[in-house]
């Protein structure tokens, strides 16, 4: 595609890079700030993206008997591990779409995604423990599930956990700060000389 140049006001480069600057910062400072429907939109697109990757994760665990013969501890571990994969990179994708979505403050808008996606745990888990077991909708899904034991909470299990809100929280961050980096490449093409 053929890109015709419109050349700004100024004599080198310095003007107008300048003009940029101040058209970004001007942009910034009327549409900036966390835009909590991006990141509805961001935390709705990781999760969509999550429950296809832990089904491939599951194929693959049965295609390939990657749980056969071995022991519990071993499954467990292997079960954690691929978690935090498809959490960080579910993650990430949510956080890109809403840096992407919102153009300003990507960081923060990632930073919201994790927060929409905590709200939302702590909900329905509050709201299976005042209603019941019967009503836990989420187990009534029959989502498919890493092989990792949902017993008590064990040592292993907070860990998990900690580990699972670590890397959403750091794919989120990452994912917003990359969506918003394809609007600086715009804003500096067209303010090119």
């Amino acid at each position: 595609m053929a890109r015709t140049d419109h050349p700004l006001p100024g004599a080198d480069g310095t003007a107008r890079e300048a003009a940029s600057r101040e058209a970004v910062a001007v942009q910034q400072a009327e549409f900036g700030g966390t835009q909590w429907g991006a990141a509805f939109f961001g935390w709705l697109s990781a999760t969509g993206l999550a429950v296809p990757l832990l089904a491939l994760v599951s194929a693959a665990d049965v295609a390939l008997g990657l749980t056969e013969g071995a022991s519990a501890a071993a499954i467990g571990l292997r079960g954690a591990v691929a978690l935090l994969v498809v959490l960080f990179l579910s993650y990430l994708a949510g956080g890109y779409v809403a840096g992407r979505m919102s153009r300003f403050s990507g960081a923060r808008q990632g930073l919201a995604v994790w927060l929409v996606g905590l709200v939302v745990v702590l909900l329905c888990s509050g709201a299976a423990a005042l209603m019941g077991s019967e009503f836990n909708v989420l187990a009534r899904l029959e989502l498919p599930r890493i092989p990792v034991g949902e017993g008590t909470a064990t040592t292993e299990g907070l860990v998990t956990l900690a580990a699972a809100l670590a890397a959403t929280l750091v794919g989120a961050l990452l994912g917003g700060a990359l969506g918003t980096h394809y609007h600086r490449k715009v804003d500096r093409a067209g303010f090119a000389g």
